[in-house]
């Protein structure tokens, strides 16, 4: 294999890929990046559960395919000056070398017929999403995604259809017991049927960023195993979680009666404020409701207390409810609208948290006691 490339367009698809490489893989291929140079120059990353292969702007001067060690050929990559950078494997395979202007560095190989391949079993359902509506799937729910390993069922978003008032709908939902996001979109053209898949969180993660690089429409397809994104010259195959996603309704209040409306910006800087006294592990904030004012309180022994007033919305009896000001924050941050609204019942029940003018996304938030 011998290719020469752009400093900037190998920069730009090696960022997209090394992130998902293990530095250290029990299984020493992994640790590498396979690039094909065929038809077309396509680079390869995999681990165990997902893989990213890129088509990228080159020269072949001649055909092959390799692996390199992905983070250090990265290391190398983003300390090159600008231009053209030249890969050409030894005689044996067993070798790379790279040359940009007067630097010459020398990779190890691994044997390309080691590096693994997603089982291309059949994806019998398929469908298009725009790239804006894929990403307010995965915004608006992924901060709820759980981090606690033995709950692994909630380590990712789960996603799947439904059907409301004769509308077909697309709906993500991420929760971790604490706090639950749920975002719906109509649902496009083929995904009816589907079955509920949860994406693991770090798939989640990888998808997002490479996102932030493309307008292009996303392909989709999906069995009830592994699922397909792609787009532009990109595409990433992962498995799923293999597991049973809770009843996520049954958290969901309905009988909470007492709204209260607020502007969202003024809130979420009150709410950072007051929190600065707050305990670092817990974060409690205590809200203080009565008509037309709410009061933002914490305390502790060792840092003080704070308290502040917003004029809100609000048009009930007087009440107390506990939250995690962290969790209120994350909330706050994805409320794209000037006002948002709470739904509460009590001070022990979930509170129901919207975006005024936006009823296609729910949050849930579980009060704290103070």
């Amino acid at each position: 294999m011998y290719i020469t490339i752009e400093k900037s367009n190998l920069s730009k698809t090696l960022s997209h890929l090394y992130r998902i490489v293990e530095k250290k893989s029990t299984i020493p291929v992994l640790s590498n990046i396979k690039i094909d140079a065929g038809d077309n120059l396509k680079f390869t990353s995999a681990n165990l559960d997902l893989d990213i292969v890129e088509i990228t702007e080159g020269t072949i001067k001649e055909k092959g395919a390799t692996t390199i060690p992905a983070h250090i050929l990265y290391d190398i990559v983003r300390k090159l000056p600008e231009g053209e950078i030249e890969l050409k494997t030894s005689t044996d395979n067993s070798k790379v070398v790279i040359k940009a202007g007067n630097s010459e560095f020398t990779l190890p190989s691994l044997p390309v017929d080691d590096f693994p391949i997603m089982n291309s079993i059949s994806m019998p359902f398929k469908f298009t999403l725009a790239c804006d509506d894929l990403i307010k799937l995965i915004d608006k729910t992924k901060f709820a995604v759980s981090t606690e390993e033995t709950r692994y069922f909630l380590n990712g978003i789960f996603l799947h259809t439904f059907e409301k008032d004769g509308k077909d709908y697309l709906r993500s939902v991420a929760t971790d017991g604490h706090r639950l996001a749920r975002q719906d979109i109509i649902s496009p053209e083929g995904a009816k049927g589907m079955p509920g898949i949860i994406i693991p969180r770090k798939v989640v993660t990888e998808l997002r960023a490479l996102l932030d690089d493309t307008s292009s429409d996303i392909q989709i397809e999906l069995n009830e195993v592994k699922i397909k994104f792609s787009f532009s010259n990109t595409t990433l195959t992962s498995k799923l979680i293999d597991g049973k996603f809770p009843d996520y309704e049954k958290v969901i209040p309905t009988s909470n009666d007492k709204a209260m409306e607020v502007d969202c910006k003024l809130f979420a800087e009150a709410v950072d404020r007051v929190s600065s006294v707050s305990y670092e592990k817990s974060k409690a904030i205590k809200m203080k409701l009565s008509k037309s004012k709410l009061t933002l309180l914490a305390s502790t022994p060792d840092s003080g207390s704070a308290f502040e007033d917003l004029e809100v919305v609000y048009d009930n009896e007087n009440m107390e409810i506990g939250f995690n000001s962290k969790y209120l924050l994350d909330i706050a941050s994805q409320i794209e609208g000037k006002f948002m609204k709470f739904m509460i019942s009590d001070s022990s029940s979930p509170a129901i948290i919207t975006e005024l003018d936006d009823e296609s996304v729910i949050y849930v938030l579980m009060p704290m006691r103070i």
